[in-house]
């Protein structure tokens, strides 16, 4: 991928194959497709009598971390045809690093899919993080693990800061990595650990945003507002969803027995009504993670993202969350499976 491009943001390079492994994953392929996305197909015609999906996102919606046919992306497609008896296709645009205004900057790539529907798959660091362009030089792709972990201690040193230094060395190491995986199956002390890092990217947990927090939420509400607009007047149905992170799914779970001062439904509760404002549906999930006894175990302890039992999860709750009526064409048994398996 392409991460330091300022006129497009991050991108994908055609026709590319990669490998990634993190130390509590598994070795993963990335194939990139003839448009540069994670998708083992080519964007070709509609199938006749199909409903397209095209899903929006970054790492999260593009499976990272993961194999692809173990992502929500490959499972989705398939449960909801499941569901509906109507043969469904997902076509993947997500892409790591993309912020909602580089997402609205490529919007015509999704339309030019001639999509029924535009599904925005939703993190807090999307909203966090309004602008990711990595600089030419310390996080470029073609340095080492080393070089990259050098460049980003040196920037804790320059902060001025001893004891991020410090942790940031700490925090590449193999008794790092292990000690962390054990707090972090303690669904409390997690939750705990994660508040007291002061990071600027659990603002969106707290029960007052700080003015930082509310510059970006604004950033979004353009971007949003400017895919929205396209979207209707090219007549897509345009759907958006909020997945929390591991330190949200965590909190959600406790049924309301988070520290005081936070409240992990804010941001679902304020993208709701950004979305719903300029004309789109807004499809809730992150209720459902009440009922999931430690819904944490489905994040990667250290990395963060989904593992392979969070996929199949999010899996589930997005196929019940699109077919309970919220879009009407989705609508469980709208289709005979009779119907469906004569178009196969």
């Amino acid at each position: 991928m392409v991460f330091n491009d300022p006129s497009t943001g991050a991108r994908g390079i055609p026709n590319c194959v990669c490998w990634e492994k993190i130390p509590e994953g598994q070795l993963t392929q990335y194939r990139f497709n003839g448009s540069g996305y994670r998708d083992n197909r080519e964007l070709g015609p509609k199938t006749p009598g199909s409903y397209r999906i095209v899903m929006l996102g970054t790492s999260m919606a593009a499976g990272f971390r993961v194999a692809q046919d173990q992502s929500f992306a490959a499972l989705l497609p398939e449960e909801l045809s499941r569901r509906t008896g109507r043969r469904i296709e997902l076509y993947n645009e997500s892409l790591p690093w993309r912020s909602p205004h580089t997402i609205a900057v490529h919007f015509d790539d999704a339309l030019a899919a001639r999509p029924d529907m535009i599904l925005w798959i939703l993190t807090p660091i999307d909203i966090g993080m309004t602008s990711w362009v990595l600089p030419t030089h310390e996080d470029d792709g073609s340095l080492t693990f080393v070089a990259k972990a050098w460049h980003k201690t040196r920037a804790a040193f320059a902060k001025g800061s001893l004891a991020a230094a410090t942790a940031e060395i700490f925090r590449h190491t193999r008794t790092s990595t292990l000690l962390s995986d054990l707090l972090y199956k303690s669904r409390s002390q997690y939750v705990k650990s994660s508040l007291m890092s002061g990071d600027y990217e659990k603002d969106f947990l707290k029960a007052e945003s700080s003015v930082e927090w509310q510059t970006q939420l604004k950033t979004f509400d353009n971007d949003a507002a400017n895919m929205e607009e396209r979207a209707k007047n090219a007549g897509i149905t345009f759907v958006a969803v909020l997945l929390p992170d591991r330190t949200q799914a965590a909190m959600v779970s406790m049924m309301g027995e988070w520290p005081k001062g936070y409240d992990p439904f804010k941001l679902d509760n304020e993208l709701r009504s950004i979305i719903v404002r300029h004309g789109g549906s807004y499809v809730d999930v992150l209720p459902d993670f009440v009922t999931i006894p430690n819904p944490h175990w489905g994040f990667f302890p250290i990395d963060g993202h989904p593992n392979a039992e969070g996929h199949a999860t999010i899996t589930r709750l997005l196929a019940n969350a699109l077919t309970d009526g919220a879009v009407p064409a989705l609508r469980a048994g709208t289709q005979p499976q009779a119907k469906l398996e004569q178009t196969k």
